[in-house]
């Protein structure tokens, strides 16, 4: 049987783990931004291929 004090639990565990992911994920976006941008913009300039790509033969 379940007692009172536990039908929130689940409920709760449940955001506390949303909260988590959420947080993890915009840690690594904080840390990772700058370069996943840089990959982007290598790409922007490599496409079509110009002389400005560092990857241009």
């Amino acid at each position: 049987m379940i007692h009172s004090s536990e039908t929130g639990q689940g409920l709760l565990e449940y955001g506390l783990t949303l909260v988590l992911v959420a947080v993890a994920v915009v840690a690594i976006l904080v840390l990772l931004g700058p370069q996943i941008g840089e990959i982007f913009s290598t790409i922007t300039t490599c496409v079509p291929p110009t002389a400005q790509c560092p990857y241009y033969q």
